[in-house]
């Protein structure tokens, strides 16, 4: 075997490899991106929008990017708003980010209470869906269990290939209802020295959202400050605008008529990737070395000194990136991350973490300068730099990192497929060949 791999290895990377030059004279869009780094326009969507910089039209008619604060809607409406509104009236917001995800529309007071009822009442999985969870081989992947749990529920659905908008819709709102069951019992599963069904925690339908995960979670009601913090962290992770991997994935497969289960696990399968979910993991790894390597956290000097050494890949895990910095679309703020530093200053005095945070600060503060600096990129912290210490803080494990993010993101992944069904056009973009010319076949006998 290890003959064979060598040998396919070593043609893949001698035929694969792409010629700088042909993509500059084609004007290829590598990673469907600008050559300044913007996205290609590949499709119309109402759902989000993700603003970071702005076009300049210079003297000779050339456009440039100009950076700009961070903004994200949400169906045309602020999600700093939305924040607002529902900390303003002391209540849950999540569920009405859904409703206004997958209609277009802020929901009533009957509508939101009619709508967060459904889901309450969808959260419980099947009897042989539990069975699935507790006797699937012993493994500590949670993406890829929730990629296999997901794909099994068509098991349960009598028309599980409809493309209906009424059935796509259904099953879209009850694999939103039972994402945080699937997480909950997938990490339970992982625990269990001995399977047993009786450990599984029921949902309670009348929880809210985030209140029922982290009860799930640990067998006890979170308090008021802590779900309500959980409740706006699904709010920033529920939605990103069409062009995120995982939703332009989901789109891309939904285009192809193919069914809801599948749809959104592909979602799941883009989002497993390192480039994509998994971020926030990747900074807590980063702060422990930090951590360890200096002498003095609060010293300035010091800290630069070190990121100077992680971006020349010589400490950290070598790979020069300072991990939660940067992003495709925002470039001098991220407006989740502007969210989160305020609300981490609460959690690190409630969890006497303060000097930790402090930490996360600075290295806030002059990091972007570094990157600029060094590789000429204007950047800033993303959400996933602050996310996983919030996290942290109420006592998840890194494991549930990503899964979480997935938790919020189906309800974009859903309101994205309905979008695309009703588009009603299969994507398809071209390649061009890398390939010099054709070839004339050789027999076997003569190679």
């Amino acid at each position: 075997m290890e003959s064979v791999l060598k040998k396919v290895e070593g043609l893949a990377l001698l035929h694969d490899r792409i010629d700088p030059k042909i993509v500059r004279e084609k004007n290829i869009k590598l990673g469907l991106r600008n050559e300044d780094g913007s996205g290609v326009f590949v499709g119309i969507t109402s759902k989000g929008q993700v603003i970071g910089y702005e076009k300049i039209i210079g003297g000779d008619g050339s456009e440039k990017l100009h950076p700009i604060p961070g903004k994200l809607y949400y169906c045309g409406y602020d999600v700093e708003d939305l924040i607002k509104g529902k900390e303003g009236e002391d209540r849950f917001g999540f569920e009405e980010t859904v409703y206004l995800l997958l209609t277009g529309e802020l929901p009533s007071k009957g509508d939101l209470k009619s709508f967060s009822r459904e889901l309450g009442k969808r959260r419980a999985l099947p009897d042989e869906a539990k069975e699935i969870i507790l006797n699937r081989p012993e493994h500590d992947d949670q993406m890829c269990s929730l990629h296999t749990i997901v794909s099994a529920m068509h098991l349960f659905d009598k028309d599980p290939n409809s493309t209906g908008i009424r059935d796509v819709t259904r099953q879209c709102i009850d694999l939103i209802a039972k994402f945080p069951t699937i997480i909950a019992y997938n990490y339970q599963k992982k625990l269990m020295k001995k399977n047993d069904r009786k450990k599984l925690i029921e949902p309670d339908p009348d929880l809210s959202t985030a209140e029922n995960f982290l009860y799930m979670l640990s067998g006890k009601v979170p308090d008021r400050f802590t779900a309500e913090l959980f409740d706006t962290m699904l709010i920033f992770h529920a939605e990103h605008g069409g062009g995120n991997n995982s939703t332009f994935t989901t789109r891309c497969v939904s285009s192809s008529g193919a069914n809801t289960y599948m749809a959104i696990c592909a979602g799941i399968a883009s989002l497993s990737g390192h480039l994509h979910g998994g971020a926030n993991e990747a900074v807590v790894r980063m702060i422990s070395d930090i951590k360890r390597n200096l002498e003095d956290w609060e010293s300035d000097e010091e800290v630069k000194t070190y990121l100077e050494r992680i971006l020349d890949k010589k400490a950290g895990d070598t790979s020069g990136k300072i991990y939660g910095l940067g992003h495709a679309v925002y470039t001098l703020s991220d407006p989740r991350a502007v969210f989160l530093e305020v609300k981490g200053d609460d959690l690190a005095k409630m969890y006497g973490r303060e000097k930790e945070f402090s930490l996360y600060k600075r290295i806030a503060k002059i990091a972007p300068g570094l990157v600029n600096d060094k590789k000429g990129k204007v950047v800033c912290t993303n959400v996933d730099f602050y996310s996983g210490f919030v996290y942290q803080c109420m006592g998840i494990p890194k494991e549930l990192f990503t899964p979480i993010f997935a938790l919020a993101r189906v309800s974009g992944w859903s309101a994205h497929r309905i979008e695309e069904i009703i588009q009603g056009r299969i994507i398809r973009p071209s390649y061009f060949s890398s390939l010099k010319g054709m070839r004339g076949y050789v027999p076997l006998s003569k190679r």
